[in-house]
Formats: structure tokens, C-alpha cells, sequence
């Protein structure tokens, strides 16, 4: 934006207009940005823990994976895969300030024993057991968190870009109005002292009536 404009009235008045939207656009960006702050911060210490918890079950599930491919072998780990598992979650939106938050529903459940696996006992053995259990805890660690950083990420998104108009409002936008305000302001001024002097002169050359 220049901060050069026609030093006229109707320019001061238009720049004067368009100083106080952007200032009530600022105040509503500062409020969406105090209310994404206060929707985020209570999310931020459970994702990190979240986060610390698959690295946890991730280093179980793939050293229980090695005892049992020591074990068993590959051919007998990639066996237990099957038959193929479906699992089907509910996803719903949430909007804040706007914006869409997706949330995930009840959560499957993940843990089964052998009958449920429908291996048999004697030729899975424990390792491969415990490799599954691990792998399953593994899978609801990730889907659990799932949620949790999808809501993060979108509110760490958004608060982001909120931040960055609000900062090109504050810092670009408005200092510049008011610095042509400022300057049609000043050459108005001068004109209209100009145009006295000039009619003082004049009746100074005239004379009196």
C-alpha cells in the first residue's frame, strides 16, 4: 500500500473509512487468535505424551517382531498376518472460529487372543504372540493419537496464518493509513493556510471597502 494519495477530502475520508475496518479486522483477528490459543493449549501436553507413548510401544512391537522372526522366521511372522483385519472409525467435524476440526469417534478395539486371531496355539508360540499384542497396542497408540494431532495441527495451522494477518494488519496495513492520513492531513492544512494568506493579501491590496 503507498502512502502517497490525492490530498483531498474525500481521499482523507476514504483512508479514515478504510482505517477503521482494518482496525475492527484486527481486533477480530486478535479475539480468534486468543480463543485459538486458549482451544490449543489444553491439547499440547496430551500430544506430546501421546507422542512419547508410541515411541514407547513402537520400540516394544518391533523387539518383540525380532524375538519372533528369530524365532519363526519370516515365513511364520508373515503367516500370523492373516487372514486380513477391517477396522471401520467414525469421523466427525468440529467447527472453531470457523474452522473445520475433525474428531474421531469411539475407537475399535484391538487387542485379541488366539481364538480371535484364529491361529493355533501350538505352532504361533509365545513370541509371535507377544509380537502381535505389541503390534496391536502399537496400532491403537497411533489411532488414539490420530485425533489428537489432527485437531493440533489443524488449530497450529490456523493459529499460524491467524497470527500472520493480524501481524500485516498491525505492522503493515495500518501504519501506513495512518501515515497518508497523516499526509493528506498536512497538505490540507498547508492548503487551506495558503488560501488564507492569499486572501489576506488580497484585501491587504484592495483596501478597505
Amino acid at each position: 500500500m503507498r502512502t502517497r494519495a490525492a490530498p483531498t477530502r474525500a481521499e482523507l475520508l476514504r483512508s479514515r473509512r478504510l482505517l477503521a475496518r482494518v482496525e475492527k479486522g484486527a481486533a477480530l483477528l486478535a479475539r480468534k487468535r486468543e480463543a485459538l490459543v486458549r482451544e490449543l493449549f489444553p491439547l499440547a501436553r496430551p500430544a506430546a505424551e501421546a507422542r512419547r507413548a508410541i515411541g514407547l510401544a513402537a520400540t516394544a512391537a518391533y523387539r518383540a517382531e525380532l524375538a519372533a522372526l528369530a524365532a519363526h522366521g519370516e515365513a511364520g511372522v508373515a503367516a500370523t498376518a492373516w487372514p486380513a483385519r477391517e477396522l471401520a472409525v467414525e469421523v466427525s467435524v468440529q467447527r472453531v472460529w470457523g474452522l473445520a476440526v475433525p474428531r474421531l469417534g469411539a475407537l475399535p478395539t484391538w487387542d485379541r487372543d488366539l481364538a480371535a486371531r484364529g491361529t493355533a496355539p501350538g505352532p504361533t508360540g509365545p513370541a509371535l504372540f507377544e509380537a502381535a499384542n505389541r503390534f496391536e497396542r502399537l496400532a491403537a497408540e497411533l489411532l488414539d493419537a490420530a485425533a489428537r494431532e489432527l485437531h493440533v495441527r489443524a488449530l497450529g495451522q490456523a493459529l499460524a496464518r491467524t497470527t500472520r494477518q493480524l501481524h500485516t494488519l498491525e505492522q503493515r496495513v495500518a501504519p501506513e493509513l495512518r501515515a497518508r492520513i497523516a499526509a493528506i492531513a498536512r497538505a490540507l492544512d498547508e492548503r487551506e493556510r495558503e488560501e488564507h494568506t492569499r486572501l489576506r493579501q488580497l484585501r491587504h491590496h484592495r483596501g478597505p471597502a
